[in-house]
């Protein structure tokens, strides 16, 4: 017979993110942080605890925390795994401790709503649909203990089971539910697959990724709760700079000082520890037996018209993983016109929380890469585009309203920086006698490369469209626009048409 054979048993009810959490029948919640929460499981009995789950965020995980805690007031102990450099660098576990030893105080969240926010130097919300009578009772009622390792959590669980079984505390009050905010985005009809979005850097290529996704995306059900997707998202960045953009005042969901941490996990190779989930620069460097990298490096060292260089992080042993198979699968290299560019391919991307920290960590091994091949060879290499495919490119629900506020304050001002350098070319517009003549120039030399004729508008952008299916929208908008008002001009001889100027009468 164990040590808590003679304790009562409970029965956790999650009401929020119940997918993401493993129940017992005990009275301690186990937060692992970061940490595989598997491996703490698999070492206790299911009645030595009542939930096991991971935090991940400090804004978006306390208050779905919280509010289960208060669903199931049997609890009466927390215990805190605060044990690896995400975590650090998340800062979730310290944000819900200075929760239980600070409190709160009523504010606004980045999106300008209401809530409760955390006495802690971690930004942390709680819903303010939760009274603070209750929060101050549930941070009155609960024992907690922090700890940076496995081993002693387990021998503290351990410990307190006994505890429980000799005391029997009771549930510290009635399970309370209370209302959430009801938010619902308005979706455009649009494209389900392949989606292509380019853009000078990653904070400006980001804001019209979240504003596609918000626009035309699928609300679907997800093990976590529901996400807003597109499938197959390609996304091309032209000019990230090698120090990296941040803008000012800075709207993206990282910071300067967590990216270089965030680097070395996909630079720099890792030991495998227990319950420590794999890092993409052990599964570039050591996993396969290879060191992935230097193969590259090697191989466009010594061939750079080599179309082989390829990096894979997807193990076929990762289909019986069902925790936490690597999210980045695949990556490929490649030399054209003296530039190296790189294109990542991710099966499931978290376009509003992860995406940036992915294409900075991504630019970051371009540049490495680049360096070593110009170190080791005579090539005078410049750094080309990153590429980003994102096979089912999502935003979790949690982040909707967000994503909306980025993209009320940005996507605005980049779409106005918009120009007409579209890869196609350009268009002079003209109407000689009785037809409308249409040429189409080179972006480059402005080489006449194709002639379009017609006396009506509709027949020429029909001739336009089948020629150039790849041509940018809104210079197809502009092109119909100045169609229309040369096939005014060629039916009354009144009117002079000349490109880009309003019609005006012919003088007499």
């Amino acid at each position: 017979m164990n040590a808590s054979s003679s304790a009562r048993l409970f029965h956790y009810h999650p009401l929020y993110k119940p997918q993401q959490l493993i129940c017992g029948t005990g009275q301690i919640a186990i937060i692992t942080g970061w940490t595989v929460k598997q491996a703490v499981a698999k070492q206790l009995n299911s009645d030595e605890y009542a939930v096991i789950g991971n935090l991940y965020s400090p804004t978006r995980g306390i208050s779905p925390l919280l509010r289960n805690l208060i669903a199931n007031p049997h609890v009466r102990f927390l215990v805190i795994l605060d044990a690896t450099k995400e975590d650090r660098n998340a800062g979730a576990c310290l944000c819900l401790l200075d929760f239980l030893e600070n409190g709160f105080y009523p504010g606004k969240s980045e999106t300008g709503r209401d809530c409760w926010r955390i006495n802690s130097q971690v930004t942390g919300y709680i819903d303010p649909e939760i009274p603070e009578s209750v929060l101050n009772q549930l941070r009155d009622s609960l024992q907690w203990r922090r700890f940076d390792a496995i081993a002693p959590t387990i021998a503290l669980v351990r410990q307190l089971t006994q505890q429980i079984s000799i005391q029997s505390p009771e549930s510290w009050g009635e399970p309370q539910i209370f209302p959430e905010q009801d938010y619902q985005p308005r979706i455009q009809p649009g494209v389900r697959y392949g989606h292509r979005i380019e853009g000078h850097t990653i904070a400006q290529t980001w804001v019209k990724i979240l504003h596609r996704i918000k626009l035309t995306g699928t609300i679907r059900p997800t093990q976590y709760g529901f996400w807003q997707e597109l499938i197959d998202l390609t996304a091309i960045i032209t000019d990230e700079p090698e120090d990296f953009y941040f803008p000012h005042p800075n709207y993206l969901p990282i910071q300067p000082g967590f990216l270089q941490d965030y680097i070395a996990q996909i630079l720099d190779d890792a030991p495998q520890q227990e319950g420590v989930k794999y890092t993409y620069g052990q599964r570039l460097r050591s996993h396969f037996g290879k060191d992935q990298i230097e193969q590259v490096i090697h191989k466009l060292a010594s061939d750079p018209d080599s179309s082989r260089a390829v990096m894979a992080l997807w193990d076929v042993e990762d289909h019986e993983n069902t925790d936490s198979p690597p999210c980045l699968n695949h990556i490929w290299l490649r030399i054209v016109d003296n530039e190296l560019s790189l294109t990542a391919t991710f099966r499931s991307n978290d376009m509003f929380s992860a995406w940036v920290a992915n294409a900075m960590g991504l630019r970051a091994l371009q540049c490495h890469i680049r360096d070593a091949i110009k170190a080791r060879s005579s090539q005078s290499l410049a750094l080309g585009p990153l590429i980003t495919i994102s096979q089912s490119a999502h935003i979790y629900s949690d982040c909707w309203e967000h994503s909306d506020r980025v993209i009320e304050q940005e996507y605005l001002k980049i779409f106005q920086q918009k120009r007409f350098d579209d890869p196609v070319g350009s268009f002079l517009i003209r109407v000689d006698g009785k037809i409308i003549l249409v040429e189409q120039l080179t972006p480059g030399s402005g080489e006449v490369v194709n002639c379009f004729e017609g006396k009506q508008a509709k027949d020429l952008y029909q001739q336009i469209a089948a020629s150039c299916p790849i041509l940018q929208a809104e210079h197809a908008l502009y092109l119909g626009t100045e169609l229309q008002k040369a096939e005014i001009a060629l039916k009354n001889s009144q009117w002079i048409y000349q490109q880009d100027q309003p019609l005006r009468f012919l003088e007499s």
